[in-house]
């Protein structure tokens, strides 16, 4: 049997790569971590965790605002942008030794350099040299796509910039309709930056349910951000006052900053897979079976460099599948059915499951039940915010195949709208939990009047 210096080798020390390098180790495999960057990956580092405490950070201008309303006086409300982003670093920076201490711990042993695959058995590490290992597993992520055709693209920003940021903007015009570029509207706006956000599609956040979608735009543009469709940019020039964005529409717009925020790309580059005989996908992400497994024997991939579903916790149960197969015995696929998502713009979407329009391609005949309501902290405050409650429901069985909300706490909402739905849950046995009350989450279990949209009988 041929001897190698490790059992398995994982090049990415993000969540999915540190999960598998974790239980691996844990079964006493010999196991490497390679990491170009700080250890935590996209998520920890330049992603989901300090997006979140921008959020929070954002969000408080809109409390003053509610906090009146309820009797308080808060007077000459001030925002410092470095004090937050120190703030913002040191709790990075000790999620990120965290990772480290749980690599550690677990026996397995972190190599800084970015890793390259020579062949199926043999990994170079920049600054190390090479090493030999029995597996091999690709977890390097995404990254920010950013055009190179537009004339003054170089002058713009991307989501990882934004992190770092040394000063605050008056004015940023954000490009893209995804759930970047809208959240980031959403905290920009919130920390008081004059904020357009440019897309070239008919409507924000393609691929979410069209109700949705309509809906966020409104409450967008109610919360102050100007929302532009069906254009685009054509060129960025750089001017004595800023940026000057110019779009297919004829229109200009100057701004401080200008960010891309047109969607992620696997990160691929440099990792030396096509010499290696690494399949990819017409995408550019690493092909892989159900079961993570290459067409190279003995390389994996998990994660957002594979392009299923790009959501940390999917990462993460990607990573735990491969370890669960290769280091213990117990051959697991992760479903990637049901799996609940949340937008943190603002107002914030949860969602599972199946839009309406690709239930009805699946399933034909549907019934829908909808309800767009005036949230009870905001009713009292005279503000006029609405939230979104969205049940799809498979006609024959009325099996519940998807549920949207958007409004307060929906992403702690969809969650647990995720367990019911997994196992299957009707819309009878839906109807039959008790409602929680007074909460936005019991319109959930209330909705009983079929949804029929206007000029299909429905009364305005």
């Amino acid at each position: 049997m041929a001897q190698y210096d490790y059992d398995l080798f994982v090049i990415g020390a993000g969540s999915g790569g540190v999960r598998a390098a974790r239980l691996a180790a844990m079964s006493g495999a010999r196991v490497a971590v390679a990491e170009e960057d700080r250890v935590g990956g996209t998520c920890v580092i330049r992603g989901c965790i300090p997006k979140k405490f921008m959020v929070y950070a954002s969000e408080f201008s809109h409390h003053f605002k509610t906090a009146k309303s309820y009797g308080w006086t808060v007077e000459r409300a001030t925002f410092d942008w470095p004090a937050f982003l120190a703030q913002k670093d040191t709790e990075i920076a000790r999620l990120s030794g965290v990772y480290v201490r749980n690599l550690h711990n677990a026996g397995a042993e972190l190599v800084h350099g970015k890793g390259r695959v020579v062949d199926a058995h043999t990994v170079e590490v920049a600054g190390h040299g090479t090493r030999t290992t029995g597996k091999i597993l690709i977890a390097t992520g995404g990254r920010p796509w950013r055009p190179s055709d537009i004339p003054g693209c170089e002058f713009a920003i991307t989501s990882n910039e934004a992190f770092q940021l040394p000063e605050l903007p008056k004015r940023i015009v954000i490009a893209g309709g995804g759930y970047i570029a809208v959240e980031f509207a959403g905290i920009f706006n919130g920390l008081g930056v004059d904020t357009t956000l440019v897309y070239r599609g008919p409507n924000l956040l393609r691929g979410f349910d069209d109700d949705v979608r309509s809906h966020v735009a409104e409450e967008l543009e109610k919360r102050g951000i100007t929302v532009v469709l069906a254009t685009q940019h054509t060129a960025i020039e750089k001017t004595a006052t800023g940026l000057l964005s110019r779009f297919t529409n004829g229109h200009d717009v100057e701004s401080d900053t200008v960010m891309w925020a047109l969607g992620r790309e696997p990160y691929v580059e440099g990792l030396g897979l096509e010499a290696a005989g690494v399949k990819l996908t017409e995408k550019g992400a690493v092909a892989v079976d159900d079961y993570s497994r290459t067409n190279v024997e003995n390389i994996w991939a998990v994660g957002d460099v594979t392009d299923r579903i790009n959501l940390t916790p999917v990462a993460i149960r990607e990573g735990q599948a491969f370890a669960e197969t290769e280091f213990y015995d117990r051959p697991t696929k992760f479903d990637h059915e049901m799996v609940a998502s949340a937008v943190f713009s603002q107002p914030p979407i949860g969602a599972v499951g199946l839009a309406e329009a690709d239930a009805r391609h699946q399933y034909g005949k549907v019934d829908i039940y909808l309800a767009r309501l005036r949230p009870m902290k905001y009713a009292f405050a005279g503000a006029d915010e609405r939230a979104l409650i969205k049940l799809v429901v498979d006609a024959a069985t009325e099996k519940v195949v998807g549920c949207h909300v958007v409004g307060p706490d929906a992403p702690e909402m969809i969650q647990m709208a995720a367990i019911a739905m997994k196992m299957g849950v009707t819309k009878t046995q839906w109807d039959a939990t008790c409602a929680v009350h007074p909460t936005l989450a019991e319109e959930l279990v209330t909705l009983r009047e079929k949804y029929v949209p206007l000029g299909l009988g429905q009364v305005a």
